[in-house]
């Protein structure tokens, strides 16, 4: 995605099923399962880099010691800040003698995370800005354990003002205005009736405090209190919380459009937002790794036990296809053979644009993330051009004209080429402030091989993983492409045209700042339909105001062919004042062969513009009504 992007968190629970004095014994430390917090968050570090934060938790701490703990950042690299941090922390205080690695007792009293529960988080900031009180996760405090609650997640709300006033309406007085605080606060308010219940029935029992405190948090129901807090949810989430006793939970949207997937066996369950690191971390098989069921909360008792509870209604099953086009590392083995598939499928499109040119023809990828789809686009490539081959041979022996120099011509000088054109040579942040400084960076921060286009003869093929607001591309890489001097430039999107916003987590929330949207509106100008635009607004309007569940949006584009709105893109994404006077196309994915493609994650709301929520279709309404009242900013 040559766009800068910002897009899913991710996420990593571990539960020790044994002391940690097994962990020393075996592994020859305590701290195992620190550890692989730390190695589960690390193969997970594309999912977020504005912020990192763990929490754990120490069972059976006796009364008065702390159980509880949490570090977070967000400063450059945060993730290698925190573990830097927490295991200066262990050193010193094994320096000191303080702890003796070797006698596990030592590490769960002097040390913050000599726990047995451990959770992690990694963000993006989608909403909430980049301050530390933004940063997952979040706390809410009790002085009884059952009420202690740490949540993180990777989620987005389409109806945060709706779950505030319930909030209102139960009695309490938010602040905060983000979907955080607000799940927070609610899943916090059915923990305490929970608690306020098992605590109302065993008041007349008798009990002593001890007893009393254990069998509340024996008797806590986490799969009922998930389940009421999450009646009014509204969007797309993979929750994760602990609670003060041990208790644990992790809990998935219904339409199962964030990931989430986990592992367990006699030592250890584990969570995390994509199924290759859990392969990787604990050395698993495939089979090993299962799927949080969407709709579902799965549950781990404070001594062990496993419960998996559904907690909301299925909805159809909507998964993100962007986790599979790019946001999800690409050595899942699934993951692999989609983006192959997603690359082959656009071998037709490809030869179409450079006018079957074999021999002309150099296919490159651009950014790296798009090589998987290279080598997809590739392979299809010579698996037609054999197939021409074979048919060219054929009718050349049947009609005695097959020649050394034909061989030659059919064979050698006629076959698909992969070069590596483009490569990233650092990776920018928005460390400089000013926008005209930033965009002159940027140009720099491609790089091309050069002598490998001859100029003016051969076509050049860029595979993209897709285009959302074209900035990439008009702004530096078609500027550097150019210098090339190919005959022909093809752009060629692994995705389909966005052309509506996403709400459930990916930052592409405004209308206008799509290029498809762009190039519809330009073109809708162009041919004398102004009035269409008023139309849509007053239908928007209306919608929202009934909160209905119709897409007033789409009439935008009802007018045009996908391919009038990708030669409309070219012409916008192609740069002022160019030299270069070769042809541009731009080419995308059809929804149809993102599907064939990838077929078990049907969530295209963003492409199609059916969204799997009502909230999605408020949001949308919403979005344009924000475009043409000229409201920048997210419409939830």
């Amino acid at each position: 995605m040559s766009d800068k992007l910002t897009h899913e968190c991710g996420i990593a629970l571990i539960r020790l099923k044994k002391p940690l004095s097994y962990y020393q014994n075996k592994y020859g430390t305590p701290l195992w399962g620190f550890t692989k917090l730390f190695l589960l968050m690390e193969k997970q570090h594309n999912r977020g880099q504005d912020g990192a934060g763990v929490a754990a938790v120490k069972l059976d701490m006796p009364p008065g010691e702390q159980y509880m703990f949490r570090d977070r950042c967000v400063e450059s690299n945060p993730l290698d800040r925190v573990f830097k941090r927490i295991w200066s922390d262990y050193n010193q205080k094994v320096t000191e003698g303080t702890i003796h690695p070797e006698f596990a007792d030592t590490v769960k009293k002097n040390f913050d995370f000599g726990a047995e529960l451990y959770m992690g988080h990694l963000r993006y900031g989608t909403s909430g800005g980049y301050s530390l009180s933004s940063c997952h996760p979040f706390y809410r405090r009790s002085p009884w354990q059952t009420r202690n609650l740490a949540l993180c997640g990777n989620f987005n709300m389409t109806n945060t003002a709706e779950l505030n006033q319930s909030l209102i309406a139960m009695g309490q007085h938010p602040i905060f205005a983000t979907d955080t605080q607000a799940i927070l606060e609610r899943i916090g308010f059915f923990l305490d009736e929970e608690h306020e219940d098992i605590y109302r029935y065993l008041r007349t029992r008798g009990l002593s405090g001890e007893e009393m405190s254990h069998r509340i948090s024996e008797d806590l129901d986490l799969a009922r209190v998930i389940t009421k807090a999450a009646q009014q949810w509204d969007g797309a989430y993979s929750l994760c919380g602990l609670i003060g006793n041990g208790d644990a939970f992790v809990a998935r949207d219904p339409s199962g459009i964030r990931p989430c997937f986990w592992y367990q066996d006699d030592e250890v369950v584990a969570f995390a937002s994509e199924r290759a690191p859990l392969m990787t971390v604990f050395d698993a098989a495939i089979d090993q790794v299962q799927e949080v069921a969407p709709g579902h909360v799965i549950v781990i008792k404070r001594r062990g036990a496993i419960t998996d509870t559904q907690i909301t209604t299925p909805l159809p099953r909507a998964a993100c296809s962007f986790e599979r086009i790019y946001f999800s590392r690409g050595n899942d083995q699934d993951i692999y053979t989609e983006r192959k598939a997603l690359g082959g499928q656009l071998a037709d499109q490809v030869l179409d644009a450079t006018n079957h040119e074999w021999g002309n023809t150099i296919i490159s990828f651009i950014p790296n993330t798009s090589e998987i789809a290279y080598f997809g686009l590739l392979h299809s490539l010579r698996e037609r051009r054999r197939d021409e081959v074979k048919k060219i041979l054929l009718e050349a022996q049947n009609e005695n004209r097959l020649t050394e120099t034909l061989l030659d011509e059919v064979i050698l000088r006629n076959w698909p080429r992969g070069e590596k054109i483009v490569s990233k040579d650092i990776k920018l942040r928005t460390f400089i402030g000013q926008e005209s400084a930033r965009n002159q960076l940027a140009s720099h921060v491609y790089d091309i091989t050069y002598g490998t286009i001859r100029p003016g003869i051969d076509n050049l093929v860029c595979v993209d993983d897709s285009i959302v607001r074209g900035t990439t591309l008009r702004k530096s890489i078609l500027r550097m492409l150019a210098r090339l001097q190919p005959k022909r430039i093809v752009i060629a999107s692994t995705a389909p045209q966005i052309r509506y916003p996403d709400c459930y987590g990916i930052d592409m929330s405004e209308l206008g700042k799509l290029i498809a949207f762009e190039a519809a509106i330009s073109l809708i100008k162009e041919r004398g339909q102004t009035p269409l635009l008023q139309e849509v607004y007053q239908l928007c309007r209306d919608e929202v105001a009934r909160n209905g569940a119709v897409n007033h949006v789409s009439k935008i584009y009802d007018g045009f062919t996908p391919e009038e709105i990708s030669a409309r893109i070219a012409e916008l994404v192609r740069p002022r004042k160019l030299e270069w006077k070769g042809e541009l196309s731009v080419i995308f994915q059809t929804i149809e062969n993102l599907h064939k493609a990838v077929p078990n994650h049907t969530g295209d709301w963003y492409f199609s513009g059916n969204y799997p929520t009502p909230g999605g279709y408020r949001i949308v309404n919403q979005a344009y009504v924000n475009y043409y009242e000229k409201h920048e900013g997210r419409s939830y």
